[in-house]
């Protein structure tokens, strides 16, 4: 009796979300759905990010838009090599051993969601300095600054998770779906203070740093503003609006794309310290927190359409352009019936 409920099992596809099997299609459907909806939406709206960047020359203006292109590519990266689970929860053949492919996963993951992070605290610094020294910014933040600046983004990153490779320790939870990874492959509690000493906690106390002050410095360039809008009011008789400090919109936005990277990433950052300090490990908490994180690859275009209005007229006018070209295939192929239609609806040719 035993052993055949153990054949029964052994037959069973290896799923992290146990619940998630269904019998009749003999794969884990609850954990593809999710891995699949995510992949869809990373890459639709990371591709959408990178080409408004092209049809809108005024993002380029600002610095800061060589990290999020950085960010953007990285985030899209991300999706692609999401597709290599998705295909073996679906029984695909995979072209090397298990083992190898779910180490290679986990590490490119680790390696890109590093690339986001160390970003993300680059715009701060950036942000920092264009505040504070002004004067002096054009000559301290210069294109092949930048240019290099984001090579050793991606130097750094891929030496931090290298030592995995190595068997030290396990970069992370993105592979657990893979059954050699979530069961072979345990997490060692030195290369995660190690992981957490050279990336998790210099990037988020820059990033900490650098927003208080630039709000603090803002708020008060606003007090002066306004005092002295007063004292001249006094004087003539005349009231004005105080502007507030022209840099603190921009610094918004990226201090909501940021605050949702960390936000979403939390939780992934205290459950990997926990298991690997205690040993204990649970599968739904891993994959929980895990694709919560890699969510946040899909959420930065989404903050940054809302928040960005350049980014928006960006966006519209790339709609647009897909929209005419769209347009133009529909009058080469039966150009007599548009004519006596006119041009589909939303689309202005």
């Amino acid at each position: 009796m035993n052993s055949t409920l153990d054949g029964n099992q052994s037959n069973h596809p290896f799923c992290l979300l146990a619940f998630g099997y269904l019998e009749t299609v003999d794969f884990c459907l609850l954990e593809v759905l999710i891995i699949v909806f995510l992949t869809v939406l990373i890459i639709s709206g990371n591709i959408i990010v990178i080409f408004v960047f092209h049809c809108a020359p005024l993002l380029n203006h600002h610095t800061t838009s060589y990290f999020i292109q950085t960010m953007a590519y990285a985030d899209l990266l991300v999706g692609v090599s999401c597709l290599v689970p998705s295909l073996s929860l679906l029984h695909y053949p995979l072209p090397v051993e298990e083992s190898l492919t779910c180490q290679v996963f986990g590490f490119i993951v680790s390696v890109l969601k590093s690339v986001s992070m160390t970003s993300l605290a680059c715009i701060s610094i950036d942000r920092y300095i264009a505040i504070t020294k002004p004067l002096t910014y054009n000559t301290l933040v210069t294109p092949w600054r930048l240019r290099l600046c984001i090579f050793l983004i991606w130097l750094y990153s891929t030496l931090v998770f290298l030592p995995s490779f190595f068997h030290w320790g396990k970069p992370g939870y993105h592979g657990d779906v893979f059954q050699w990874c979530a069961e072979s492959w345990r997490t060692d509690p030195y290369f995660t203070l190690f992981i957490v000493m050279l990336l998790y906690a210099p990037a988020a106390l820059i990033v900490c740093f650098t927003y208080f002050n630039i709000f603090r410095i803002c708020q008060q360039h606003t007090k002066e503003i306004s005092e002295r809008q007063a004292r001249f009011s006094s004087q003539s008789g005349e009231t004005g609006e105080v502007q507030a400090c022209p840099d603190k919109r921009y610094a918004m936005v990226l201090f909501r794309i940021t605050s949702v990277f960390y936000i979403l990433w939390l939780p992934y950052i205290v459950y990997f310290l926990l298991e690997s300090s205690t040993g204990h490990s649970n599968r739904f908490a891993s994959f929980l927190t895990t694709w919560l994180a890699i969510s946040n690859s899909f959420c930065n275009c989404v903050i940054y359409s809302l928040s960005n209005s350049v980014f928006r007229r960006g966006l519209k006018r790339l709609s647009g352009a897909m929209c005419t070209s769209c347009a133009s295939q529909v009058i080469a192929k039966d150009p007599y019936t548009v004519r006596s239609k006119g041009p589909p609806d939303g689309c202005h040719v």
